[in-house]
């Protein structure tokens, strides 16, 4: 590998993003070539300032000012433009007019009816009361499709009872950590160590116990972007197992709203609110271990000692 090579795998190879042979022949390349080693260096150099920066909040006076400059849309187009439906060559005939097209009823002759009445004028003894085309047929069809539509999602819905978003861009997130390989950036089992590093980094302070006592060591915590913001993930293990904790203030829009545990793409996604912060648990683990997850977190959290079952409401 050389260093045309090298050059656009440096980033990767230090956010731990490459395969193992890639990664193995980028280093080698690095230890090779001095000026590769300064680039790797300086790179690495940035991502650890960033990463320990402290966070500030945009205020909300700035998102204003942003609303205010964007151009109004619904805006008519300026005279004499070209819209993009003159540039479109006509579209030709569609063999279908719409979704309901299937619904092909036979056509009726004219004057409506069947049998022998069939074909009468407008005067037939059918014309008045008769289904005249497939019309009538489809319109109450795609009324009753609508409705079954719109009682699937609201069934879907109450049975989820948080959108499916949510739940996808947290799994999303703990699989991605798992398989990056850089899934802890403070590493540690000691929650004052772990607590305070979050200071300045999110415009809050989330809890942070250790729960070795009931078979849940604390790893550590990194920060992760879930719900278009900044949120403090804490890592437990359990039985070779990793439990990735999401805690986000609960009056916040990307906070979510507790509910069942639930299963998604074989991971296990616990939730609930407590202590001001709404907490969202993932593993690969059996459920059964978050709901055991949630009850220790919850006796620590209420002042119970290590290991004492949570007896509260």
């Amino acid at each position: 590998m050389d260093c045309n090579e090298a050059r656009p795998l440096l980033d990767a190879n230090a956010d731990h993003e490459l395969t193992p042979p890639q990664s193995r022949d980028v280093q080698r390349h690095i230890e090779s070539c001095e000026a590769c080693r300064r680039e790797s260096e300086m790179v690495r150099a940035m991502k650890g300032a960033v990463r320990s920066a402290n966070y500030y909040r945009a205020p909300d006076e700035l998102r204003a000012k942003i609303m205010a400059a964007l151009p109004p849309t619904g805006l008519a187009a300026p005279q004499g433009a070209v819209r993009d439906s003159d540039l479109r060559p006509e579209p030709r005939a569609r063999q279908h007019k719409g979704w309901f097209d299937w619904v092909r009823l036979p056509q009726l002759p004219k004057g409506g009816g069947f049998g022998p009445l069939a074909g009468e004028g407008a005067g037939g003894t059918m014309s008045g009361g008769g289904w005249h085309t497939g019309a009538a047929w489809r319109s109450g069809l795609a009324l009753a499709f609508c409705a079954l539509v719109a009682a699937g999602i609201a069934v879907t819905l109450h049975r989820t009872g948080e959108p499916m978003p949510l739940v996808d861009e947290l799994v999303a997130s703990h699989v991605r950590a798992q398989l990056s390989g850089h899934d802890i950036d403070v590493v540690s089992t000691d929650q004052h160590t772990v607590k305070p590093w979050f200071n300045g980094k999110l415009d809050y302070a989330p809890p942070v116990e250790d729960l070795s006592a009931s078979g849940f060591p604390l790893a550590g915590g990194r920060l992760d972007y879930v719900g278009h913001r900044r949120v403090a993930v804490l890592t437990y293990r359990h039985a070779k197992h990793v439990i990735d904790v999401y805690v986000i203030p609960e009056d916040d829009r990307a906070a979510g709203k507790p509910g069942a545990a639930i299963v998604q793409d074989g991971y296990a996604v616990a939730r609930w609110r407590d202590d001001g912060m709404m907490w969202w648990a993932v593993t690969d683990a059996a459920p059964e271990s978050l709901t055991a997850l949630q009850a220790a977190l919850t006796a620590r959290l209420h002042g119970a000692e290590p290991g004492a079952p949570y007896s509260g409401s």
